[in-house]
């Protein structure tokens, strides 16, 4: 067997073991810091440093090493916590999670940057509780020599009672020598060792601690095998406990093979040590009749694969039930009531499938503490943060993708945004800013927000900025298109360049990024009382919710989350403008015509805007009308990608199968007006002959 087979799982596992972490640690109160919370912190560097050792990751196992030892002195309240040495403790997770990413890439870390840290944690234990790391007293009892009396059970079992914790013999069964002095550092690190006697036949271990049989054989079963262990009281004389030992998962037991490693195994791996892991611990439980769930690591390719084939079917069952419709009702009632079955199958699982790659929200929102603490820090502000909609779930390819963008608007409402204490209490305000991350479900997509309560966008300023750079502007915009006026390159109103933001860079990739996963971003402020600036996403790239439209013999899906509504329009609200342009008046507010037969040159279409459908959608926050020869219906849509099958084509986002077997692209509504204009300005100035009959109105602003 080959040890690098685990890898991944130790990867993702002590990856989740250091967010655990960084999380602990932010949430510790320094004055009076909770036990449990820092009993987690301790049992994730135990864990890491049980695993590296195991792996040979030395760097690794040694940083965490040390940093357990700190963290072992700190739960006993041997170091008193204050916020710089916390920070110094986050400062490590950091080191942790390099070195983690550098033994992934099969590099080795930086030596430089390891010493570091290690005299930065050696520095503090001496400055702080006068002791070395490495040579003082030990994070856990270390093991006794065999004694040659051992106490009375009598006296063993009012020990355990004194110290709250239950007494039992561990009984290691035709374990050698080595490997028994591993599984005894472990079962020190669990409880405390109070004795310790026997052979390599059967050598038992009297264990005061409050960890669960079933905790103790998850994590001894990385090295030894489960009829390896008896576990029974001390007090019982020698009879083991009716709860017999049950198996973990054989991929745990494969995992400890390389025995004569000297660290002990990756603790959390097995489940138990770490609260809430979910691991196998969980799932012996609901072997003996508990009721908890079971989880499974799978890749997300097997995943992906699974979800194109469900998409197949579903493109497989539309066309069946095309075919089907088109048959005699009277005569094919079996085959109709079995297409119909058949629908509502494929859509329950097509969900269901889908339902895999979805993940809460609290997978991004948990990055932000440590965010907001370190730049509020830098900026010398005072800053609260208030996360909301956690549980909302969101495809597991957009959360990573919109970490990067949603990073550089709370950086940039910290920094631009919120005022400085002393400016904040001039105003009337609380000196402590609020600024809050919240996520939503609304429709078919998923409405993320940045509120903050801040000084809000200042018009005047924003606009003689974009006069400054040469933008297009005038005093007669909106505030909507005002504020929009950040999001252009190079468009930045600070004063000074800092680290934290303010470079004139960003805010345009912000935007850009957001509209590649097929969203836009919506601002919203107020003088004095703050911004809010609105992202929404689709809830998935996977599957869409089109509306079906016809244009000549083609036809075309628009994603339903960007209609609005419907009409058709009369010649009393259209107006022409200058060269081609056309707007078209609904409830008093003017919006550009995009004829879609002229920018994708589709032939045989209705040219009378009239007799046209008008699809009134939005995109980038701005409004179009879209004209259309039909209305088909909604359906849901598998989307293929277009660039990758084939290129990139503007004015279209994707592509997807129908029910008959033909292909429909999917068109992109800000890239179809871009389109539209560009057409128009290489076409000749005379207007066509369908727009002759509208030059003697004029647009009316």
């Amino acid at each position: 067997m080959d040890i690098t087979d685990f890898y991944d799982t130790f990867f993702e596992e002590a990856e989740e073991l250091l967010a655990d972490m960084e999380r602990y640690l932010l949430e510790l109160d320094v004055d009076e810091p909770d036990s449990e919370q820092l009993n987690a912190i301790f049992r994730a560097a135990h864990s890491i440093k049980g695993g590296a050792g195991t792996f040979g990751f030395d760097a690794l196992q040694k940083t965490t090493h040390l940093f357990e030892n700190l963290l072992d002195h700190t739960r006993k309240g041997e170091l008193r916590l204050r916020r710089d040495i916390v920070d110094t403790f986050l400062e490590t997770k950091d080191m942790l999670s390099d070195q983690l990413d550098a033994y992934r890439n099969g590099d080795e870390p930086d030596q430089e940057a390891f010493e570091r840290i290690c005299q930065t944690l050696q520095r503090l234990a001496l400055e702080e509780i006068g002791q070395d790391l490495e040579s003082g007293a030990p994070v856990a009892s270390t093991p006794q020599p065999v004694a040659k009396s051992e106490p009375e059970p009598e006296a063993l079992v009012e020990q355990g009672a004194a110290s709250g914790s239950d007494l039992r013999v561990v009984a290691l069964l035709n374990v050698g020598e080595k490997d028994r002095r591993l599984l005894v550092e472990e079962l020190g690190q669990l409880g405390e060792v109070i004795a310790q006697e026997g052979d390599e036949a059967c050598y038992e271990v009297t264990l005061s601690s409050s960890v669960s049989n079933d905790d103790i054989e998850a994590v001894m079963c990385f090295i030894i095998d489960t009829d390896q262990i008896e576990i029974r009281g001390a007090d019982t004389g020698g009879a083991p406990q009716a709860e017999a030992p049950v198996a973990v998962p054989e991929v745990e037991k494969q995992q400890a093979a390389p025995a004569a490693v000297e660290p002990p195994p990756l603790a959390s791996s097995a489940g138990g040590v770490m609260p809430d892991s979910g691991k196998p611990a969980k799932a012996k439980s609901k072997a003996k009749g508990g009721g908890e769930s079971t989880s499974i690591r799978v890749s997300v390719d097997k995943v992906d694969q699974i979800i194109n084939l469900v998409g197949e079917l579903i493109i497989t069952q539309s066309m069946l039930d095309q075919t089907v419709s088109e048959m005699d009702n009277v005569a094919n009632s079996a085959l109709q009531n079995g297409m119909s079955l058949l629908q509502r199958n494929a859509r329950d699982l097509q969900e269901s499938v889908m339902s895999i790659r979805m993940i809460p929200m609290d997978f991004v929102f948990s990055r932000f503490p440590r965010v907001v603490r370190e730049t509020a820090a830098k900026l010398g502000k005072e800053i609260e943060l208030v996360t909301e909609g956690e549980s909302t779930e969101l495809d597991k390819s957009l959360t990573e993708r919109i970490i990067d963008p949603l990073t550089h608007l709370v950086r940039n409402s910290l920094d631009h945004g919120i005022e400085p204490p002393d400016v904040r209490q001039a105003a009337g305000k609380s000196r402590t800013g609020k600024l809050v991350l919240s996520a939503k479900h609304q429709g078919g997509n998923i409405i993320i927000e940045v509120i903050d309560d801040g000084a809000g966008l200042n018009r005047d300023r924003l606009l003689a900025k974009a006069r400054e750079n040469g933008l297009p502007v005038s005093d007669a915009m909106s505030d909507d298109e005002v504020w929009q006026l950040i999001f252009a390159p190079g468009f930045s109103t600070a004063k000074e360049v800092t680290d934290v933001s303010g470079r004139g860079v960003g805010m345009d990739v912000v935007k850009r990024n957001i509209q590649g996963m097929g969203g836009h971003v919506q601002i919203m402020s107020r003088p004095g009382e703050g911004t809010t600036i609105r992202i929404v996403l689709p809830l998935t790239l996977a599957i869409l919710d089109g509306m079906s439209i016809k244009v000549g013999n083609e036809m075309f899906i628009l994603p339903l989350s960007a209609v609005l509504e419907s009409l058709q329009p009369s010649r009393e609200d259209l107006y022409a403008m200058a060269g081609d342009d056309v707007v078209l008046k609904v409830r008093d507010e003017y919006l550009p015509v995009v004829a879609v037969h002229e920018a994708l040159d589709v032939p045989k279409a209705k040219t009378e805007l009239t007799e046209t459908i008008a699809v009134i959608v939005q995109g980038e926050g701005r409004r179009y009308a879209l004209l259309v020869d039909d209305l088909v219906g909604q359906q849901q849509v598998v989307v293929k990608n277009l660039e990758t099958n084939y290129r990139k084509v503007p004015g279209v986002s994707a592509a997807t199968i129908l029910g008959d077997g033909s292909v429909a692209l999917i068109l992109d509504i800000t890239g179809l007006h871009r389109l539209s204009r560009e057409k128009k300005e290489k076409r000749r100035p005379e207007r066509k002959p369908a727009l002759e009959a509208l030059t003697d109105k004029e647009l009316e602003t």
